[in-house]
């Protein structure tokens, strides 16, 4: 539902001789997923063990509500939350009435040729409207990476929400992105924040109210690339994808999507051929940046658009979040494909794609590609699946024991794929074809937001504490 989660690298100098998306230097953790995007650590200074007190630098008390990820640049980190200063109990559904009774009891006559009467429906539920009693403070908070010390925080907003959200949810699951210069915070409907490296507020842009799939709220994190910044809004009203100038917030364009409610968080695919905007959805979509110009879209199907793609120079590899009773499909799209790429007749191939894999149990963690090998951590139960990126075969499938649900997207480091679930146990397997279990860490804690790396630390933000992990003698 939610969205979890998610998570985005490239040279220092490649920031003023290409302006692209952020600097690789590895303390920077800029956005969603990663300076590149695909949740691969570069470090061989980070510990491969940790514990709620083991290898723990500073904690510090979450500020708030908040299932967005964490993002790091230079020495500060950044963080959003929503603070609850009025909570109002939700309205209860008056009780059903009583069930009409199945067999005539001995005081009623029968009449075997009497018109059964249709029973009358009862009355829908009141709506719920007890959220715009509510009064809540969306905030931005800045931390110093060594120490763990708030360098800053700022109400972005303050007041009543603008939509409703999932009763497990909150009002805090874009994940902040930033460029180096400045800071982007999104909270869905209730706006869009611009702030400097020291919380200075540069812009603001206020977003319309939609109603979302089933109230359930808003997810999907904004992108930056090329000095322009990327929003996704997509709901049951108004769906739409608007590119923003980084440093002013004005419009540079805006495209109408035929799309309901997602929650995956757009990717920049740089490929061989060009440079792309991916969406998720029932239709997988790519857009030029500059311009929102249509270049190819894919009928994907899926339960919820939460996963996020992953890619290469050759190809992009996507799929839609599956549930109990649908099991997605895994896609792999190839660079340069132009207009409507879905294979016909239910087939597995196109003009555009690649190869297709039935079944491939994509849940809420985005995809991971490495090595030439994709793995898929299921939702719940501890699925693993692995396949080879260039045809789609399976490696091997397998489930790892003791694992609850899972939200957060996996990473890769130093030749070990990690995983962790909501209850804070990291699950350490062998990368490669063959599957080899290696250790487990637990902190005690829960866990939606992916991770933050740095150079030799993790940040893992939970709903109790924001941990800093690393080796503790450094």
């Amino acid at each position: 539902m939610i969205q979890k989660n998610r998570r985005w690298k490239v040279l220092l100098v490649s920031l003023f001789a290409c302006s692209n998306i952020v600097s690789i230097g590895q303390n920077n953790w800029p956005q969603f997923r990663g300076p590149e995007n695909n949740m691969v650590a570069k470090s061989n200074h980070l510990p491969e063990t940790w514990g709620t007190n083991l290898n723990v630098k500073w904690t510090f008390d979450m500020p708030g509500e908040s299932w967005s990820s964490p993002i790091i640049y230079g020495d500060k980190i950044f963080v959003t939350s929503v603070f609850a200063e009025k909570r109002k109990e939700p309205v209860a559904p008056p009780p059903p009435p009583p069930p009409p009774p199945t067999q005539p009891d001995a005081t009623t006559p029968t009449n075997p040729t009497a018109a059964a009467k249709p029973a009358t429906p009862p009355p829908p539920p009141p709506v719920d409207n007890s959220y715009l009693e509510e009064i809540y403070r969306w905030e931005v908070t800045c931390l110093d990476l060594k120490t763990g010390k708030e360098l800053w925080k700022q109400v972005a907003r303050k007041g009543s929400p603008k939509a409703r959200k999932h009763a497990a949810s909150n009002y805090a699951c874009e994940t902040p992105v930033t460029d180096g210069k400045r800071v982007y915070a999104y909270f869905g409907m209730n706006g869009l924040f611009c702030y400097d490296l020291n919380g200075k507020l540069l812009w603001q842009k206020e977003i319309e109210a939609k109603e979302t799939q089933k109230n359930w709220g808003t997810g999907s994190s904004p992108v930056i690339f090329n000095n322009i910044l990327y929003v996704l809004n997509d709901n049951e009203e108004d769906s739409w994808i608007m590119a923003l100038d980084a440093a002013t917030g004005i419009e540079k364009w805006k495209v109408k999507r035929q799309e309901l409610t997602t929650y995956g968080t757009p990717v920049i695919w740089k490929n061989n051929t060009r440079t792309e905007l991916v969406t998720m959805g029932k239709t997988a979509r790519s857009y030029d940046p500059a311009s929102g110009n249509l270049l190819w879209e894919l009928k994907i199907g899926g339960e919820q658009a939460i996963a996020g793609p992953v890619y290469d120079k050759e190809n992009i590899y996507l799929g839609n979040s599956g549930g109990r009773e649908i099991i997605t499909d895994l896609f792999c799209v190839k660079a340069g494909a132009s207009g409507d790429i879905t294979p016909a007749d239910s087939g597995l191939v196109s003009s555009g794609v690649k190869w297709t894999v039935r079944k491939a149990n994509i849940n809420n963690p985005s995809p991971l590609l490495y090595d030439g090998l994709i793995y898929i951590v299921g939702g719940r139960g501890g699925d693993l699946t692995c396949f080879e990126a260039a045809t789609g075969n399976l490696v091997y499938k397998t489930k790892v024991p003791k694992v609850g649900a899972c939200w957060s997207t996996p990473w890769i480091q130093n030749g070990k794929l990690y995983f962790f679930d909501e209850k804070g146990i990291t699950q350490v397997v062998k990368a490669g074809k063959s599957f080899e279990t290696i250790s487990s860490n637990a902190i005690d804690d829960k866990f939606w937001a992916s991770v933050a790396i740095t150079d030799n630390a993790y940040i893992f933000k939970g709903v109790k504490k924001i941990w800093c992990i690393g080796t503790t003698n450094q």
